[in-house]
């Protein structure tokens, strides 16, 4: 039952970093580079350090990180990796659409961030318990390789007219590079969390739910990724010359935008919000417990792609790409109980 409930907290935070690139779609006359920071001063630090601050009060929070600075900052160094993973990761939405290009950038992430964290845990991927996990991961990846084939089967059966309809900057070679290296760097934050287990520790010591311990690492993890984008940005400002545009937005606009940049920052972070929460009621050193950060990036495919179904990315597909999807999203869901089979 207890295990039940965490993926149901899972599931429920999941679904919101889905749907956090719609409100994206309503902000309005400002460059990518202002909108991308903008919700990311949310997603990276307003909710983060709220979050951290329902675990712990500020002077214990200040407390735990000096008590564990070489943990606090690994765990941000783990950030600014991340924060590579999550520029490219915006791109693999520009130029494979949110159904393809999280399908790629997520898969890649889910195998890395769960296997390697297990590997410098010390653990036998060939002992019962580690084989259960590979296994778990095998089949979560044949989930995401069956979307992947419907994403690319997809690409065959439109028209040029309905690919840029769909997605205005469609480009398969380019985009499945991206979204790959977006993966990659993306799994940094599972180990930027794994690396924050003192951090996690001393929280609880200091009075911290075990709800919401997971909360404090977070929010290191997020502002080394904050400090990557940061720097990109304000780049790409210079570049652009648009570092004055924020200032210059009518206010109903500028109003409107920041709105919808903070409720994306909000979906986004639901997602690790519900993952710390969801952990809590996993066993501690059980598969589930191993294999969580690969159940949040299926969900994440999951709803990614019914959003793309939602948003008629999948229009004109084909019924053979349409096939191949259902069953793609079919076997990822049935990867969330494979743990729970043994």
């Amino acid at each position: 039952m207890n295990t039940l409930i965490g993926l149901l907290i899972i599931a429920v935070g999941s679904m919101g970093q889905s749907s956090s690139y719609v409100p994206i779609n309503k902000v309005k006359n400002w460059s990518w580079e202002n909108f991308w920071l903008m919700q990311g001063i949310f997603a990276w630090l307003v909710f983060p350090v709220l979050g951290a601050l329902i675990a712990n009060s500020l002077p214990d929070l200040i407390t735990i990180y000096g008590a564990n600075s070489a943990a606090a900052f690994k765990s941000v160094g783990y950030g600014v990796l991340w924060g590579i993973g999550g520029l490219t990761f915006g791109l693999s939405m520009r130029f494979l659409g949110i159904a393809l290009g999280q399908s790629v950038a997520l898969g890649t992430c889910a195998a890395f961030g769960t296997l390697i964290p297990a590997v410098l845990a010390g653990d036998n991927l060939f002992s019962p318990k580690g084989l259960i996990l590979l296994l778990s991961v095998i089949v979560t990846l044949t989930g995401i390789v069956l979307v992947g084939y419907a994403g690319s089967l997809r690409s065959k059966n439109m028209s040029e007219e309905e690919r840029k309809k769909a997605i205005k900057d469609f480009a398969l070679k380019k985009g499945l590079l991206i979204a790959l290296l977006s993966g990659v760097m993306s799994a940094c934050f599972s180990l930027g969390l794994n690396a924050g287990i003192p951090v996690k520790e001393a929280a609880i010591a200091l009075g911290a739910k075990e709800l919401f311990a997971q909360n404090p690492v977070t929010l290191l993890v997020t502002i080394g990724g904050f400090i990557t984008n940061l720097v990109y940005c304000v780049y790409m400002n210079r570049k652009n010359k648009t570092s004055g545009e924020i200032s210059k937005t009518p206010k109903k606009i500028f109003v409107n935008n920041l709105l919808f940049c903070a409720l994306a920052g909000l979906l986004w972070y639901s997602q690790f919000f519900g993952l710390g929460m969801g952990q809590s009621f996993f066993e501690p050193e059980s598969v589930m417990m191993a294999f969580s950060w690969s159940i949040l990036m299926s969900l994440n495919v999951v709803f990614s792609n019914v959003w793309g179904i939602l948003l008629k990315e999948w229009n004109g597909a084909g019924k053979k790409a349409v096939a191949y999807l259902t069953v793609g999203m079919a076997v990822l869901i049935f990867s969330l109980i494979i743990p729970n089979l043994f």
